[in-house]
């Protein structure tokens, strides 16, 4: 493995077949450029510099499969650290790592850790254990990946629980906004409501008016004769049948006159008068006439035995 002691040069000629080794270059930041230009270079020794972060890039070098970042002043790695999926080897010794990004539970490949001489956070420490030797070392790579998974879980569950919280959040929100226009929908339509039956009782209300306007004129033509008739004298009723009774007045006159000239004939002295005499005979023959008729001949025998 070739060693530069200086930042700058060709990398490639730091190449040692697959193994790239950029320890004590002194440097401040990680040439991501330059390495992504290098696939071949699966082992990369960035220890004992003076590194303070990785930058965003740096995960694109999905190729490595050995990193060394140790000796450096490392406070955090990179969100999406754990897309570099083929790593196996990682040392981060003596940096000032407090905890691991969750990404971290993507590493599935990496069989050896070393996080000694960090201040982790204590239940990180007690999970990734002393690291004192090559044993200790896979173990603490197997004992963290199955604890970032379990964060992993933690995390996620909490954001389905923080969606779901959304979710409901929304659909009361959703609820509330129906039940308001709802609300407003039946304003509306009561207001609408209210208002057609404000113009339907105006418009009943100026047919009523028309109407008593049309009955006005008729009222006071009907009460003009009447005023007048008041101020006149007043005529007696015209009288029905006067015709007719004039008619009978003069029969009954007629029929008095033809009796008392019969009585006469009959009982006085002037029976003997040839007027009379002939007025007698025409009696006679018809109260003979009228015995021969049978109904009326019962009708005087009844008057008879009565």
């Amino acid at each position: 493995m070739t060693k530069a002691g200086s930042k700058g040069g060709n990398l490639r000629d730091k190449l040692d077949g697959n193994e790239l080794d950029l320890s004590l270059s002194d440097l401040n930041e990680v040439p991501v450029k330059e390495l992504a230009a290098l696939p071949k270079a699966t082992v990369l020794d960035l220890s004992c510099n003076k590194l303070t972060t990785l930058p965003s890039d740096f995960c694109g070098l999905t190729h490595l499969v050995k990193l060394d970042l140790s000796k450096n002043k490392l406070r955090q790695l990179p969100a999406d650290f754990g897309r570099l999926v083929n790593l196996q080897h990682l040392d981060l010794l003596n940096n000032r790592l407090v905890t691991l990004p969750v990404s971290f539970a993507q590493l599935k490949s990496l069989k050896w850790l070393d996080l000694k001489d960090n201040p982790l956070d204590p239940v990180l420490a007690k999970v990734a254990g002393d690291c004192l030797d090559e044993k200790q070392c896979k173990q603490c790579a197997n004992k963290v990946l199955q604890h970032m998974k379990a964060v992993q879980a933690d995390q996620e569950r909490e954001r389905q629980r923080r969606l779901e919280i959304d979710r409901e959040a929304e659909k009361k929100w959703e609820a509330k906004q129906r039940a308001k226009e709802a609300q407003e929908r039946e304003l509306r339509k009561r207001e609408k409501a209210e208002e057609k039956e404000r113009r339907r009782k105006e418009y009943d209300a100026l047919k009523a008016a028309k109407r008593e306007q049309e009955k006005k004129p008729k009222k006071e033509t009907n009460q003009a004769p009447k005023s007048k008739s008041s101020s006149r004298p007043r005529k007696p009723p015209p009288r029905k049948h006067t015709r007719s009774w004039a008619v009978l007045k003069l029969l009954l006159l007629l029929l008095l006159c033809v009796a008392g000239g019969l009585v006469a004939c009959r009982v006085t002295e002037l029976q003997q008068q040839p007027l009379c005499t002939s007025v007698n005979t025409i009696y006679d023959n018809a109260v003979r006439g009228l015995r021969s008729h049978d109904i009326l001949q019962w009708v005087l025998q009844t008057d008879s035995q009565q």
